[in-house]
């Protein structure tokens, strides 16, 4: 199977896309590097690949707006699976710390990275790039650029490791999802969806979300972005905490509140209801997995 994910090799984006391979079952994936977060949806879209890891939200700088814009935009791509992976920064380049006058990595990183890019390097120019290992690239053999990257793409462009971890929030984690194409699942940890309203007035969202609460939903996140048609014109995209102990109730209760909703937007967009893993919990399904065989043959 055909796996895209935002490149090149080295990113987090590329950790995120073994981890979810495995814990869906998917021997031996083609990971497929792409130059940015459009590109990795696209060319699931397209049929150039099967599935496609994306980072969707980070727990410092908040929601990857372009993911947001793009799943918007491609109504026929689901959420088969959500990863959440830490996120540790490291500073590297090939010279020594105090040599570096450009500190380049993608946005988030530098946001991600800014106190200590102010208490450690307050006269470095930040450049932006469009990944974290593509950064790591683009400095090796300068000794005045350093990247902010993982320890990973240090050693996959042979850089040394200058400060680590340089993360101004220690807890700081993304989550990924992993996309395919086919039917929406409506059971799962986590649902997510986006819609927008038919018109601009008082009280039309807190109608909407009402519909959620009236179900015994909870709406664990909400976030706007611009239509792109008209100011003032927002699509709001949503998380509910999908946990019940019975399945066939939640996904009752997430019908029902899907059809108080859809009278009242002009798009209702479900991406599905999916498990969400933390990585300690995919290195422990790892694990057990590579377990199961010796012992069986034990047995």
């Amino acid at each position: 199977m055909r796996l895209a994910f935002l490149g090149p090799t080295g990113t987090y984006g590329e950790q995120a896309a073994g981890h979810l391979a495995r814990l869906e079952g998917i021997a031996d994936p083609e990971l497929v590097p792409q130059r940015e977060i459009r590109a990795v949806i696209r060319a699931l879209a397209d049929g150039d690949c099967e599935a496609a890891v994306v980072p969707v939200e980070n727990s410092v700088e908040g929601g990857v707006t372009t993911c947001l814009d793009a799943l918007w935009e491609h109504p026929d791509l689901t959420i088969a699976r959500a990863l959440v992976l830490p996120i540790r920064h490291a500073l590297m380049g090939s010279g020594s710390l105090a040599d570096i006058s450009e500190v380049l990595s993608h946005p988030q990183a530098l946001a991600q990275c800014g106190q200590w890019l102010a208490a450690q390097l307050p006269a470095a120019v930040q450049l932006p790039t469009s990944s974290t290992a593509e950064a790591a690239r683009l400095v090796a053999g300068s000794r005045f650029r350093g990247a902010i990257a993982s320890r990973e793409a240090a050693a996959e462009h042979g850089l040394e490791v200058l400060a680590y971890p340089i993360n101004d929030v220690p807890g700081n984690c993304t989550r990924f999802l992993l996309l395919r194409r086919g039917p929406r699942a409506r059971t799962g940890a986590l649902a997510s969806l986006a819609f927008s309203l038919q018109a601009n007035r008082p009280g039309a969202l807190l109608e909407a979300l009402q519909c959620f609460a009236a179900e015994g939903l909870n709406m664990s996140r909400i976030e706007s972005r611009p239509s792109k048609r008209e100011m003032g014109e927002y699509i709001f995209f949503v998380d509910l905490e999908f946990i019940a102990s019975d399945p066939t109730d939640a996904t009752a209760r997430l019908e029902r509140a899907l059809d108080r909703l859809r009278p009242l937007c002009e798009h209702v967009m479900l991406f599905g209801a999916y498990p969400i893993t933390s990585l300690a919990e995919a290195d422990s399904a790892d694990t057990a997995a590579a377990a199961t065989p010796a012992n069986a043959e034990a047995a």
